[in-house]
């Protein structure tokens, strides 16, 4: 079975890495070594062949000579055996003793194409390596014949199963090494993992987002997991405390309308209707429902996708024209909703006129790859320090007549839901958003 710990896996592999590497390596090693080994075993051979060719075409007599053939080829004890044209063994070296190499039919055929040839045969227990040359035809017993010369190849295989054997070991014991400094290594390189699933579990334990995970010293992956989780930790931290100054806000600017209310209805319930308490009746469900739609649209916007219809700013701005609103500009285009844009420019427009004095003007353009539309009124406007706080929920200026305190807040959320922005200056409240070219547009000006 597969560990499932990251550190069982990764030693696991390393140790089947590195041993396979090495049992790769060692199987390269293996086949030069032996390639290169025979080939060492048959230059030898050849070389004795040609020495003893050479001696049969100098000094034939030499040939049945005791011990003239038992000379070693480069250090390797060689079997000789020389036959004639008709495959009779003429000589012999004194190691072979009794036996005879069995190639006789084999030294036919070399005689007949006079090419020489390597095989390998078997005599006894002993495997051997042969090569067979022909001789030429100058005279003696052996003229016309064929030498051949053997080697056993017992040192060569026993040459190579060392090799096997080391190979093995190496790649073994570098394994396990190899494993063992990466069970180290793992374990130390774990240890703040260890840690961070260990914070992790005490603030699922709690539910307290206000706690953080330990910070490793290092500046590596798992230094940057931590402050990774840590700015998530302190998003979801701040989102709550939104959250629960949304719910205290919300339930104080409730409180007040609805007290109103619940007093009249008991004054209607004691005193009867009159003219004056169903208006005020009125006008308190109003401000509860207007209240109540604030909060829902502000929810809305905050928790929706982004849009993606293409919106003329340009339309939006001439929906809103009326007698004591102005419009000007050029054409800007973004994607968006239309209806949640359209909001927020009537909320502008309703803050201008409440609070705002003069003639109202509505602009609309681009700037940077930027569209923006603009409600301006002619008066004073934001102080610099209420600037920063307009769009807040439930901010209300100095001397701010009644109103859910959320008309500018719906405006920035909704600039943020499309990839924007909204700020004020002065009495100019700017929403900021990013353009597109639209290409239905045919008076010539597009956004970039």
């Amino acid at each position: 079975m597969i560990p499932r710990s990251i550190r069982a896996r990764s030693t696991l592999a390393a140790l089947a890495a590195v041993f396979l590497a090495l049992v790769v390596v060692g199987a390269g090693v293996d086949v030069l070594l032996a390639r290169h080994l025979r080939g060492s075993l048959n230059q030898a051979l050849r070389q004795r062949a040609i020495n003893v060719a050479q001696l049969s075409a100098t000094t034939p007599a030499l040939l049945l000579s005791p011990g003239a053939l038992d000379a070693p080829a480069g250090g390797t004890q060689v079997l000789t055996q020389v036959v004639d044209r008709h495959g009779r063994v003429v000589a012999r070296s004194l190691s072979l003793g009794g036996r005879v190499l069995p190639v006789s039919g084999l030294a036919m055929e070399v005689i007949a194409s006079a090419k020489g040839r390597y095989l390998s045969v078997k005599l006894g227990a002993d495997n051997l390596r042969v090569f067979i040359a022909p001789l030429a035809d100058s005279g003696g017993l052996a003229a016309g014949g064929a030498v051949a010369v053997a080697a056993s190849t017992h040192d060569l295989t026993e040459t190579l199963g060392r090799v096997h054997l080391f190979v093995l070991v190496a790649a073994l014991a570098a394994a396990t090494a190899a494993a063992i400094a990466l069970e180290l290594l793992m374990r130390r390189a774990l240890v703040p993992l260890a840690r961070l699933t260990r914070g992790a579990a005490e603030i699922e334990r709690t539910g307290d987002a206000r706690k953080r995970l330990p910070q490793p010293a290092a500046d590596d992956e798992v230094g940057r997991l931590a402050a990774t989780l840590n700015g998530m930790l302190n998003a979801l931290d701040q989102a709550r405390e939104r959250e629960r100054r949304f719910l205290a806000d919300a339930s104080h600017e409730l409180r007040t309308p609805l007290t109103a209310l619940r007093g009249n209805i008991e004054y209607l319930a004691r005193h009867g209707a009159s003219e004056e308490i169903v208006s005020e009746l009125e006008q308190d469900a109003r401000r509860v429902s207007r209240l109540a739609d604030d909060l829902l649209a502000l929810s809305r916007e905050e928790a929706g996708a982004r849009p993606n219809e293409i919106v003329r700013l340009e339309e939006l701005a001439l929906s809103a024209n009326a007698d004591d609103v102005e419009v000007r500009g050029t054409s800007a285009s973004v994607r968006g909703d239309h209806d949640a844009l359209e909001r927020a420019l009537a909320n502008l427009v309703e803050n201008a006129r409440r609070h705002g004095r003069g003639r109202v003007t509505i602009e609309t353009g681009t700037r940077d790859g930027v569209a923006f539309i603009t409600v301006t009124d002619e008066g004073q406007g934001l102080l610099s320090e209420e600037q920063g706080l307009a769009f807040e929920r439930f901010w209300r200026g100095s001397g701010a007549g009644p109103g859910s305190g959320l008309g500018l807040a719906i405006v920035s959320a909704t600039a943020a839901r499309h990839g924007g922005r909204a700020y004020a200056e002065g009495a100019r409240f700017t929403i900021e958003l990013p353009a597109v070219r639209d290409r239905s547009e045919s008076d010539g000006t597009t956004a970039p």
